[in-house]
Parts: structure tokens; C-alpha cells; sequence
């Protein structure tokens, strides 16, 4: 008999942040893949999700913000990167933190804050899916668990 182990999943994790203004959410255009995204990424080896976005705002954006609380966490499996966990978390409003916000100029060359109505112009459909439930949840102080985006309970 194998090891049990050996079937059992092991994701890929990543963390985002979800800033809202309003009725707009702040995305961030990176220097590769699809471009256009919150400030976030992979989760490092023995980080948890909520250190990695906060490690991810403060290496793209050059603000030191802490997590308030857990918006979304997507089941997103990937046929070319494998299985992957994402999560999204507020982190307060940015108000005057966004004068200071300090681009890497390597990973993120812009910001741009885009209204929840016109994302699909921005990201691909499974993002725009999370980054609406993800507002929704910001509005209704709700946590939502996703599966390729879509609420599931």
C-alpha cells in the first residue's frame, strides 16, 4: 500500500488586498502575466496568508498596512499551475496612505482605481468574479467561500 500522503493536496497559496473607494477597487498593472490585478501574491513557505498580502502591499505599493479581516477564499485550480487556494483580504481604506503609496517600478509600473461595473475591461473573468464577491462581502461584512470564483454557500 502507497503512502496516503502522496494524494493529498498541496496548492499553491496567494494573497491579495482588496482597497474599495467608493464603488471603485484599486488594481495594480504588473510588469507580466495578465497584467492587470490587486496588489498581492504567492504566499512564501512557512508565511501565512495574511503576512503575504501584507508583505505583498508593503514590497508593490511601499505601504505598511495590516489585514482587517478575510473577504474571500477561492478553491481556483489552474490545469497549468495546479491547485491553487487565493485569498482576499481588506486592509483598511487608504485615504491620504494613497499619496504615499511607492510603486516597485519592477513588478508594478500603475495603479488605477476601476469601478466594479467595468473590471472585465481590466482582468479575466475568474478575477472579476472573486473581485466582485469580494466587494460584496466588503459591503455586507460578509466572508465568502469561492470555487473558481462562483459563491458556493
Amino acid at each position: 500500500m502507497g503512502d496516503p500522503a502522496a494524494t493529498f493536496a498541496t496548492p499553491r497559496l496567494a494573497s491579495g488586498a482588496l482597497f474599495v473607494d467608493r464603488g471603485k477597487i484599486l488594481l495594480v498593472r504588473k510588469t507580466y502575466g495578465h497584467r492587470w490585478d490587486i496588489p498581492g501574491g504567492y504566499v512564501d513557505r512557512g508565511e501565512s496568508p495574511a503576512a503575504a498580502c501584507e508583505r505583498e502591499v508593503r514590497e508593490e505599493l511601499g505601504l505598511n498596512r495590516t489585514v482587517k479581516r478575510l473577504l474571500v477564499h477561492d478553491w481556483a485550480p489552474n490545469e497549468t499551475e495546479g491547485d491553487k487556494a487565493l485569498y482576499i483580504f481588506y486592509c483598511g481604506e487608504l485615504g491620504e496612505d494613497e499619496d504615499d503609496i511607492r510603486l516597485d517600478g519592477v513588478e508594478i509600473d500603475k495603479t488605477e482605481w476601476v469601478g466594479i461595473n467595468n473590471l472585465a475591461g481590466y482582468v479575466i473573468p475568474r478575477l472579476v468574479r472573486r473581485l466582485i464577491a469580494a466587494h460584496h462581502a466588503h459591503t455586507s461584512a460578509a466572508m465568502l467561500y469561492l470555487e473558481h470564483g462562483q459563491p458556493l454557500c
